[in-house]
């Protein structure tokens, strides 16, 4: 090196400290000796100047603040002794926390302190700065309890210092204590009390007595979650102990089932989903897969399931927690030795990280020159296989795929293991399998391990491969509304070797295909039946575009082309039903995977059904001109799962052998839809709107309709014509019929008499349609404010007004438009209405049955699960909306 007299201060045996210290970046560490002259420089020892320059080369806020601050260089000087934090007043406070900020983090560059004793020292110091913030505060009867990452003595560099605060007496008084300690605490570190019961909008501090309500009646799963890494650190010792005590017994004394086990994975999928919408999903290290926060929820998970049982389980530290899970046999010990290198690594990613800027950052950055600087900070050079920069990004790759392969599989994986044994082990094993099983959804141990030794035995490739894949698998099926279910759906989709192959060949080459498998035969009964005959459609569970319903006329070219050849009606019959189940699947696996909304479900299925109406009238071959009239919800292009499809038939014949042909197309079509036993039906068809009902004949001529809708037609008839529509056969015929419409309907407004008929009727049909017993309230369609309600209520004011319109929303709509119906009140009705809809989609995919939210609790469960709910919340979203539906109807229907 030249003489110091010529040379900079940033020059002065920087090479010599260099190697003591691991410089990261040797001009920022030139800027700060600058700042601090060559005198000061000369003047420290060779300790001092490695942490000086460890702090420079890591840090640009804490390098400044060494240059800024005249007692740093002496807090750096002695690291053996931490510095004497000074609670005279809250400047003095954060000054002398700051200084042992510095401390901490200038031992760790050094190497001096390995990830354990960082984040003890860490989480020690801001525990130290809430107590003498308090004192400075001169709240003694505050309590501050530590959340999250406090609590579990594992606080970051940079870190929001998650508490609650518990206190007794006077709430006026003690918020304004708590606003008081809050004040000075945060001066040091970054308080956050969001985790408080109802988060922001409820109270600052409460006493024990009503955290412990809160618990008992309110609470979300992730609050218990929560509760994991809960201690007091601060104030009165028996209010601490309350509090500890209270915590406890609402975490431990309850078991932590299969809902609330579901709603916090399902938070932590939506949070990853909003992560990855950001783009950055693959350089977080603590959100992004296969990083941090995978290690801890992995682990919390397992606390959550079995530390009701095993006490030994109820520790807040991460890796202790980890080290009780592999002592209690509940995880594999070489795959918690995964998760324990990778989480030493990547929490040392997060502080360099965070300490750049003490920014509260988890984000590699994409700058590869950034990205060099952060690997050198890490302690990587370059060597014969690559630099720092790529040593660095290949260590971490590594590391979050071992880390997501493990969290993948590591709830089921002990579980296969066991069961590949042919034995559960000990009663403590059998025990902790049934409890895990149960708590992910498996309710039945004894199916479960036969279904899993089914899908896995042999000695094939494709059983290894299954095998391989069942721990994700069992974990994909455990998210969705019916695990059983799901499995018992594998189970039949995989039986035979030829379709093993097929499966898993498919699931190997698509995990995306294998999870929307999992997820729709957890939720819907009839895919099971549908792929069983369409093991074909499998694979295009992962293709939204090979799903989507086709246009209406290529769904009936498509439909013809299936059956149009074949001679034998029974055959034809037979082919019309799997056609129409093919593209049914694809509906409903849209449905499920949450990429068709409920309307476009409604015009989807109104599309396949006029397909399948269109093409049983051709198979019919009708010699005289004959029309089919879709009524009812057809007519409006809003069919849902569960809906009959409502025809009318209509035909111009002359004479009595028109009439005698007409018949007959209308009894073959019916027969080609209904199919001879209802095993195989194609849809569910009512034609008993005709005039008359079940008494008149089933098909009338255009002239019979223009005389029964002068003479005989009452007024709920009338009503129903306002939604109908022509869906098939002949145009002129058709086109007739609408004509027929606009006189006996639309152009014969309804009279005052014929208005309170209407109310008539529809309080008859609330009396009397409601099965005895039912709730009125948990009836989707005929309930108060229910689809009923809207419907009705929509077609008296349009009739009424004479605004066209068959769908109930569009023609809501058009009542806004011209001012007939206020847009509040429309908007309650619109949001009822398809809220309902929605829910009895669902209903009839989960349960079978969707007219009528489940009085029992665990149909009401795999209901509330299948729209991401639970089931107090799925009633009480329903009870909120259909109240306020009701209120409008019977406004706008019954006081006009």
């Amino acid at each position: 090196m030249a003489d110091s007299a010529h040379v900079t201060p940033g020059e002065v045996r920087l090479d010599r400290w260099a190697g003591a210290a691991g410089v990261a970046d040797p001009e920022r560490v030139r800027v700060v000796l600058d700042r601090l002259g060559s005198e000061t420089v000369r003047a420290l020892d060779d300790r001092a100047a490695a942490a000086v320059v460890a702090i420079a080369g890591a840090s640009d806020s804490l390098g400044a603040f060494v240059a800024e601050d005249d007692e740093a260089l002496g807090a750096l000087a002695d690291l053996d002794r931490p510095w004497p934090l000074d609670a005279s007043s809250p400047e003095a406070l954060a000054r002398s926390h700051r200084l042992v900020f510095l401390q901490i983090a200038a031992r760790d560059l050094l190497g001096l302190d390995g990830l354990t004793e960082v984040v003890a020292a860490r989480s020690a110091l801001a525990v130290e700065a809430i107590r003498r913030s308090l004192q400075l505060a001169e709240t003694p009867d505050l309590v501050v309890v530590a959340m999250g990452k406090l609590g579990a003595g594992e606080l970051n560099f940079v870190s929001d210092v998650d508490v609650l605060l518990v206190g007794d007496g006077d709430p006026v008084a003690r918020n304004r204590d708590a606003r008081r300690f809050l004040e000075v605490a945060n001066r040091c570190v970054r308080i956050d009390t969001g985790l408080r019961p109802e988060g922001r909008d409820g109270p600052l501090v409460r006493s024990v007595d009503s955290y412990r309500a809160h618990w008992e009646r309110w609470a979300a799963a992730w609050e218990f979650q929560a509760l994991l890494k809960a201690v007091p650190v601060a104030g009165p010792k028996d209010l601490r102990e309350a509090f500890d005590a209270a915590a406890s017994s609402a975490l431990w004394s309850r078991p932590f089932g299969r809902d609330e086990l579901r709603e916090i994975r399902r938070l932590k999928s939506r949070a990853e989903d909003e992560l990855r919408r950001t783009g950055r999903a693959e350089r977080e290290v603590k959100r992004g897969p296969g990083g941090i926060r995978d290690i801890e929820f992995s682990i919390q998970l397992l606390q959550l399931v079995h530390g009701g049982a095993d006490e030994l389980l109820r520790v807040r530290s991460t890796m202790a927690a980890l080290d009780r899970l592999v002592a209690g046999g509940y995880v594999d010990a070489d795959e918690a030795e995964t998760l324990r290198r990778a989480h030493e690594l990547l929490r040392r990613i997060e502080h360099r990280l965070q300490i750049v800027n003490e920014q509260q950052t988890h984000t590699v950055p994409d700058d590869r020159d950034a990205r060099r600087r952060l690997a050198r900070t890490l302690g990587y050079r370059g060597e014969a296989e690559g630099g720092p920069t790529e040593l660095f990004d290949h260590d971490l790759a590594m590391h979050r795929l071992a880390v997501r392969r493990v969290h993948e599989g590591w709830y089921f994986r002990p579980l296969l293991d066991a069961f590949a044994a042919g034995r559960g082990g000990s009663a403590a094993a059998d025990d902790m399998t049934a409890t895990r099983l149960d708590a992910f959804g498996f309710r039945d141990p004894v199916r479960t391990r036969q279904a899993v030794t089914e899908l896995s035995q042999g000695l094939t490739r494709s059983s290894s491969l299954m095998r391989q894949l069942l721990p994700l698998v069992l974990d994909w099926l455990s998210t969705g509304p019916d695990p059983d279910l799901g499995l018992l759906g594998l189970r039949r989709l995989a039986t035979g070797e030829q379709r093993t192959v097929r499966l898993v060949s498919t699931f190997r080459d698509s995990a995306q295909t294998a999870r929307q498998l999992c997820e729709l035969l957890a939720t819907a009964p009839i895919a099971t039946e549908l792929l069983e005959a369409n093991p074909d459609l499998v694979e295009r569970l992962d293709d939204v575009g090979r799903l989507r319903t086709a246009t209406p006329e290529q769904l009936r070219a498509s439909a013809w082309e299936a059956v149009g050849w074949r001679t034998d009606p029974d055959e034809a019959q037979l082919a019309l039903r799997r056609w129409h189940r093919r593209h049914l699947l694809g509906v409903i696996a849209r449905d499920v995977a949450g990429h068709a909304e409920v309307a476009e479900v409604g015009s989807d299925l109104t599309a396949l059904a006029e397909a399948v109406v269109e093409t049983a009238l051709a198979l019919a071959d009708p010699q005289v001109p004959f029309a089919v009239i879709g009524m009812g919800r057809l007519g409006g292009r809003t069919l849902s799962y569960g809906s009959d499809v409502d025809l009318l038939f209509v035909h111009d014949g002359d004479g009595e052998a028109g009439r005698v042909e007409a018949e007959r197309v209308a009894a073959s079509l019916l027969r080609m839809l209904r199919g001879p036993t209802a095993a195989t039906r194609v849809i569910d068809v009512d034609a008993d709107l005709r005039p008359e009902g079940t008494k008149g004949p089933m098909t009338r001529s255009l002239d019979s309709y223009t005389a029964y809708l002068d003479r005989w037609a009452e007024v709920w008839e009338r009503q129903a014509l306002l939604r109908a529509r022509s869906v098939a056969g002949d145009v002129r015929v058709a086109r007739g019929f609408t004509d027929l419409v606009e006189f006996g309907a639309w152009r014969r407004r309804p009279t005052p008499d014929d208005a309170r008929e209407i109310r008539r009727i529809k309080a008859r049909v609330e009396g009397e349609r409601i099965p005895r017993g039912v709730d009125p309230w948990r009836h989707l369609k005929l309930g108060p404010g229910g689809l009923a309600d809207a419907e009705w209520t929509v077609q008296l004011l349009q009739w009424t007004a004479g605004v066209r319109g068959r769908a109930t929303t569009a023609a809501l709509g058009r009542l806004v438009e011209v001012g007939i119906v206020d847009p509040d009140d429309a908007a309650v009705l619109s949001d009822a209405y398809w809220w309902c809809e929605k829910v009895r989609n669902r209903a009839w995919l989960t349960l079978g049955a969707g007219d009528v939210l489940p009085e029992s609790l665990d149909r009401l469960a795999t209901l509330a699960r299948s729209l991401d709910s639970s089931p107090s919340d799925l009633i009480e979203s329903h009870r909120r909306r259909v109240r306020r539906s009701r209120r409008v109807v019977e406004r706008l229907f019954y006081d006009r």
